[in-house]
């Protein structure tokens, strides 16, 4: 979801959210994920300084970890049909950069969410850690679906990572990986209307030793 209502999650919500993502497996048991949770206004001051930063050093947008910046085919093709879709519902036309950027920075207001979660993870660690935090992350998505609440993975907070980590102490010694908008969806925004078109089963597994 990329649009949410003001209405606010109680902490012991959150708190729920998180013990049952707690339970993802990980790699022998060693949980690398570490989460900060926004509201109220230390939230509302991460979006504003966050914000300031972006608008008066736009070219500060770079990963704090090594991220390849080079796409191939057919990923190239899902993820421009996926922004035509969803630019389409927002009604920004292409080409207005204008409106992009606008649009592009509401990643750092949670898309209105009362609740932001950044996930970091010690430097380390190895990529098989990433694998784990991303089923922690599926799961508290999961679990939060279950109780009502939508949420929106967010990679834009690994940019503009030095204020976030200024405010929130986070350690020199871990990473931002990304950040997880929590609420109440909009039902009214159309752009929560986007199914994003997935592959079928043959256009990604390959079956070995079964039977036709």
């Amino acid at each position: 979801m990329r649009a949410f209502k003001p209405d606010p999650v109680p902490k012991a919500v959150v708190e729920e959210l998180l013990a049952a993502a707690a339970m993802a497996p990980s790699g022998t048991n060693i949980q690398p994920w570490k989460v900060h949770v926004v509201g109220g206004e230390v939230r509302a001051r991460l979006e504003r300084e966050v914000l300031h930063h972006r608008e008066t050093d736009p070219a500060d947008a770079k990963a704090e970890f090594p991220r390849s910046s080079k796409r191939k085919e057919p990923y190239v093709s899902r993820m421009r049909a996926l922004g035509k879709a969803m630019y389409g519902l927002i009604g920004i036309p292409k080409g207005d950069q204008a409106a992009n950027w606008a649009q592009w920075g509401r990643n750092y207001r949670f898309f209105d969410a009362p609740v932001g979660l950044i996930v970091t993870i010690d430097k380390d660690l190895d990529c098989m850690s990433y694998v784990d935090v991303g089923m922690f992350l599926q799961t508290l998505m999961l679990a939060a679906r279950a109780r009502g609440l939508d949420t929106c993975a967010q990679g834009a907070w690994n940019s503009y990572w030095s204020v976030t980590r200024r405010l929130l102490q986070v350690p020199d010694e871990e990473y931002i990986i990304c950040g997880v908008a929590l609420g109440y969806a909009d039902e009214t925004a159309p752009v929560n209307g986007l199914q994003a078109p997935r592959e079928p089963v043959a256009a990604f597994a390959t079956f070995h030793g079964f039977d036709a």
